[in-house]
């Protein structure tokens, strides 16, 4: 979310867009789960809009100091607004020469359309420091690198930015549901958000490209539940956002998914029609759904089977190629240690469809049972919601939820689904970071060597109250 200084103050934060596409919203009709958001709000009565920034034509670059050859400079003073990048969520780092660098996170945003974008940033400066990476509502880009004193590190990565507007086939425009949790959420406005974290997060550079034209990546949009959201507040965590870290810039992860959605409600909400408005050949629509289907009265199993193959339909329909997820399993042990079903028929049913319609497929039920297993009851505890009063503000009781993840269970999933997608020899598998080993399931992580910085909390209430439903 490496080495080298020298002469490389421009670092370039690439942004690029991508080029939107008009689908059909879908041709099925529907019955009747969050991560670093801006500083905290007064409710909202409707769905905020925003308004659209200049394309960017051409890489930007933003040097720590004085301007460069090419270098726009940043300031202490250099304050994000709608016509200006600079800090944001009310952060700022400190600079001396030539180095922005904080003892505490910090925020960069600029506003930019709707799209996706490379972002390079030259990494170090005067002092070692140990720099983790996230981008727009805390998806893991770069993972504690480390940067001696007065040596550097450049690293890129690509970032996807969206709004809720979207254009039909009939030139018409309309806009996903919003909840009304994702108003204000980094993941939908028009600008791109990169939070600086760990001991001495400093750079010297940051540059943004368009993807667009010979620079156009293969996006992998992701469709799911809370499971799988891009979660907005510490502690809570899901695999889709720590997936990008595992992957080196040349691919873009869009996540589309939200808390709380059904197969059914991602397509009432337009969710699925904004992902068919900007799909393109060549790239993955993996869909994840069951945790939410099965409640009573939400969707049934025939139901359900029509929309996966519906859905894969209308992915291949635009030369697109749609991936199939089983749900991870919850935690749920019985008195021998093993990992009993919570799922009911969904995770088969899902099965069913990807064989009968050769859909690929990666079993995350059957590797999550394996990982969970190999923790055991007690383990799992450090992977799922289990935290005790007190341990973050305002929390007063004991928490404790067999569903949802926080970071570490949420990596080790996203490694499942790393090897996944590695034995299925997707296309952009090849974009693997080549320094993460291969995942065995039954030899998880350590928890206890485990960590990553966390975001500051932005909330005024307690987290563990944050709805995924």
């Amino acid at each position: 979310m490496r080495r080298l200084f020298g002469s490389v103050l421009a670092l370039v934060l690439t942004v690029t867009f991508a080029q939107a596409q008009t689908a059909p919203p879908t041709a099925t009709t529907a019955p009747a789960t969050p991560a670093a958001r801006r500083a905290p709000q007064a409710p909202q009565a409707q769905q905020p809009t925003y308004s659209v920034p200049p394309a960017l034509k051409s890489t930007v670059t933003y040097v720590c100091g004085p301007a460069t050859k090419g270098g726009t400079s940043l300031t202490t003073n250099s304050i994000y607004s709608e016509s200006a990048p600079g800090w944001d969520l009310k952060t700022a780092p400190k600079l001396a020469n030539g180095v922005c660098s904080s003892d505490t996170p910090y925020f960069f945003s600029i506003a930019v359309p709707e799209g996706n974008y490379r972002v390079e940033v030259a990494l170090g400066g005067s002092a070692d420091s140990v720099v983790t990476v996230r981008a727009e509502a805390r998806r893991l880009m770069l993972e504690k690198i480390a940067v001696k004193a007065n040596a550097g590190a450049v690293k890129r990565f690509d970032v996807n930015v969206r709004v809720a507007e979207f254009k039909n086939p009939d030139g018409s425009v309309s806009r996903v549901h919003l909840k009304p949790r994702e108003y204000g959420n980094l993941n939908w406005d028009n600008k791109l958000t990169i939070e600086f974290n760990g001991t001495n997060p400093s750079f010297r550079a940051i540059s943004i490209t368009p993807l667009t034209g010979s620079h156009i990546d293969t996006v992998v949009y992701l469709a799911g539940d809370s499971t799988m959201v891009d979660q907005d507040s510490t502690p809570w965590a899901s695999w889709g956002q720590q997936l990008p870290r595992f992957f080196q810039s040349g691919v873009v992860f869009a996540n589309n998914a939200e808390s709380g959605e059904t197969s059914a409600s991602f397509l009432s909400e337009l969710r699925f029609a904004k992902v068919m408005s900007v799909i393109k050949p060549g790239d993955y629509f993996f869909m994840q759904f069951n945790h939410n289907d099965q409640k009573a009265g939400a969707v049934t199993l025939e139901r359900y089977k029509q929309i996966l193959t519906d859905f894969a339909a209308q992915v291949r329909s635009k030369g697109a190629i749609p991936v199939i997820v089983t749900a991870q399993h919850r935690r749920s042990f019985d008195d021998s240690g093993h990992i009993t079903n919570s799922l009911g028929d969904y995770p088969q049913a899902a099965r069913d469809v990807a064989a009968a319609y050769q859909i690929p497929l990666i079993d995350l039920t059957a590797m999550s049972k394996v990982l969970f297993e190999a923790m055991g009851p007690d383990g799992t505890k450090n992977a799922f919601m289990y935290y005790p009063a007190n341990t973050f503000p305002g929390q007063t009781m004991n928490y404790a939820d067999n569903t949802h993840f926080n970071s570490y269970g949420a990596y080790e999933l996203a490694r499942c689904i790393v090897k996944g997608i590695h034995e299925d020899k997707m296309t952009f598998s090849l974009l693997i970071d080549p320094s993460v080993p291969e995942f065995d399931p039954a030899k998880p992580d350590p928890f206890a060597t485990f960590s990553l910085p966390n975001t500051p909390i932005m909330r005024n209430e307690d987290v563990t109250k944050i709805p995924q439903t």
